[in-house]
């Protein structure tokens, strides 16, 4: 057993990087919110990932927030490598508010990222990337919380994906 795998289930994730025909999408659960004030998001990416050469030669990012609908395409992303994979893929991508890399329409979230900072640890770089833009599904987020009926997707094991029950448990 590999020992990351004990800090799952983790939140899933498609980083969508570069542009036009250098375009690509990879699937991602090693991304984490670093900072509020300014708003930054670090993804850890391995340098043997097309997604890597990317971000350094562009110094942005999208994080998008999949849905249960979308877990052939992240499947796909995450066990293909390339800009080809996209015709197999079932997604639209679209022009973001801030950033030249297009988010994905379907997404229940797109997060748009330059990179203010890179760090490689082990074997995967870590970048930082301020958020500078966003858009969601109104749907999937209302009264400013996830909407759990959206089925956000979360990564339990290799081939295995889980979402989050419609219950909320409260602390008080």
């Amino acid at each position: 057993m590999l020992m990351h795998r004990l800090m799952y289930p983790m939140r899933t994730y498609l980083i969508v990087s570069g542009k036009g025909e250098e375009t690509n999408v990879m699937a991602a659960d090693w991304v984490t919110i670093l900072s509020h004030d300014p708003l930054m998001i670090g993804v850890a990416v391995s340098p043997r990932r097309y997604t890597h050469r990317l971000i350094t030669k562009y110094n942005e990012f999208v994080v998008s927030v999949p849905s249960l609908d979308m877990l052939r395409d992240v499947w796909i992303a995450g066990t293909k490598s390339g800009p080809a994979k996209l015709k197999e893929m079932s997604i639209t991508l679209v022009p973001s508010m801030k950033i030249e890399t297009p988010s994905i329409h379907e997404a229940l979230a797109n997060i748009e990222c330059r990179v203010v900072d890179n760090k490689e640890y082990g074997d995967h770089t870590f970048f930082v990337g301020e958020v500078v833009g966003w858009s969601h599904k109104r749907e999937a987020f209302k009264d400013g919380k996830p909407n759990l009926k959206a089925k956000f997707l979360a990564h339990a094991a290799w081939t295995d994906f889980v979402t989050f029950e419609d219950k909320i448990y409260k602390t008080e």
